[in-house]
């Protein structure tokens, strides 16, 4: 028996048993489980441990990753489930869940049915891990408490980043800054889907310094994106943000908001100027004719290719994580690219790129566009439960659009609408969804969006709500 299995069978259980008693013994201790679960989650793949580690594999999972932060997760589950807080239910049946469970089960089934299976194994343990995070963060947040402390740990999170990505570009001379993710494009996903979430922050009735906080991290959310040097998510990250402030701003012009207004719009006007070669650059490498049209190259229109030559071939895909076996070995070939073959599941590939070849990197990468990498993986059944789950997200985030209040229980909906909008949109062009940093935290996002809707759904009347807010006043820590 190797290190990691002695260390999974015997370390891990007491962690996770260590967890839950100390959760369920103080609450202090179950708000420093939130607070680090939210901050750290961008760094997940630096606090794991992997088993059956296939790190040469080029999908979406390459392992049975555990981290410190799924202890975190159960640990808050069990606790809230066990031990909620007075006047709270135990349990509540989580929107859009049983959508999450039918797609899980068809994604079960879709790895029973198709050779390798191992990968598939690897990311059907990545959404059980999913669904436990979204249900402790539901369970958990209850109250306006809970959410200003998920306010607190998502700005401090992002002014780190930032600042981080800072210190990369000016100091580091690193020229497409990754942050704590390792990957530029995943640091824009990051920026999109938290940054629009901020700005309903500092729209709401929150405390003066959280608003500043919030306010900081805004700021360098944006300079962060312009040092990705995203083309994609430059445009994104502008949109977005400008939707969730004309959502959510007051219309009443002070000159502080035009002082704070004028403050942003100079630094990044700053950062874009620094940049603006870079930038430019960027964008003159390659037209949307290039990307999708040209049938010679790997742009992003090859991998729409592929995913429609495995629908045709195969309606229900070729199973979950199995775009880069399956396309190395079978599709990549039929339509013309040399990939070098994988060995089976338990041997490493060779990555000399064939001379003359017509790609970059030995192994397919997984597909840049969701869409395309879910209907190959899961077929059209899959994408069709993928694309019905979105959209109970956006409608259950779009129900906090009216009526207009500056209630941070109300207007952190709006705000989360407009970062699920920015990885929804980034996700056309990028497979990063399901890249561990990024999936946490959007799942910490879709959890507290999920018990802002039950309890705006089961809201007390007005005058009900002012006199307990009397008797008992909301206190943040």
């Amino acid at each position: 028996m190797g290190f990691k299995a002695i260390f999974g069978l015997t370390v891990l259980p007491a962690a996770i048993l260590g967890g839950i008693l100390l959760a369920c013994a103080s609450r202090r201790v179950r708000d420093v489980f939130f607070v680090a679960l939210v901050f750290f989650s961008p760094m997940i793949e630096r606090m794991d441990v992997n088993f059956v580690s296939r790190e040469w594999y080029r999908g979406t999972s390459r392992g049975f990753e555990f981290s410190m932060l799924d202890i975190l997760a159960i640990s808050l589950l069990v606790s809230s489930i066990l031990f909620p807080r007075e006047g709270e239910s135990r349990w509540y049946w989580p929107a859009s869940l049983g959508l999450m469970l039918l797609l899980f089960l068809y994604a079960c089934g879709n790895v029973a049915a198709n050779d390798p299976k191992l990968f598939g194994f690897f990311e059907l343990f990545k959404m059980v891990r999913g669904l436990i995070l979204v249900l402790a963060v539901a369970f958990y947040v209850r109250t306006e408490r809970e959410l200003r402390l998920l306010i607190f740990s998502l700005a401090a999170l992002v002014c780190f980043e930032g600042m981080l990505a800072l210190k990369q570009r000016y100091f580091d001379g690193i020229n497409r800054v990754p942050g704590t993710i390792d990957d530029s494009n995943s640091l824009s996903v990051f920026a999109c889907m938290t940054a629009p979430v901020l700005v309903a922050a500092v729209n709401s009735r929150l405390a003066g310094w959280l608003k500043a906080l919030c306010g900081a991290g805004i700021v360098l959310a944006c300079l962060a994106e312009i040092l990705t040097i995203s083309r994609a998510g430059v445009i994104i990250m502008a949109s977005m943000l400008a939707g969730a402030a004309v959502c959510t701003a007051s219309y009443r012009v002070t000159p502080r908001r035009i002082g704070l207004c004028l403050v942003v719009l100079v630094a990044a006007m700053a950062v874009t100027a620094k940049s603006w070669h870079t930038l430019s650059q960027r964008f003159q490498q390659s037209s949307l004719e290039q990307e999708y049209g040209h049938h010679h190259n790997l742009g992003r229109g090859y991998y729409i290719r592929v995913a429609e030559a495995i629908v045709d071939d195969n309606w229900f895909g070729i199973g979950l994580n199995n775009w880069s076996y399956r396309v190395s070995n079978e599709y990549g070939p039929k339509l013309g690219y040399r990939f070098v073959h994988y060995r089976g599941t338990d041997k490493e590939p060779s990555e000399v790129i064939p001379p003359n070849s017509n790609i970059d990197e030995a192994q397919a990468a997984p597909a840049h566009c969701l869409a395309a990498l879910t209907a190959g993986e899961l077929g059209v059944p899959g994408l069709v439960l993928l694309a019905l789950l979105w959209g109970r997200w956006f409608q259950m985030a779009a129900s906090f659009l009216w009526p207009r209040t500056d209630d941070p229980m109300r207007r952190l909906g709006v705000g989360i609408l407009f970062g699920f909008g920015g990885i929804f949109l980034q996700s056309l062009t990028e497979w990063v969804f399901r890249q561990s940093p990024i999936y946490y935290v959007f799942h910490i996002l879709l959890g507290t969006l999920i018990s802002l809707y039950y309890l705006k759904r089961h809201e007390q009347p007005v005058a009900e709500v002012e006199m307990i807010a009397v008797e008992t006043p909301l206190e943040f820590a």
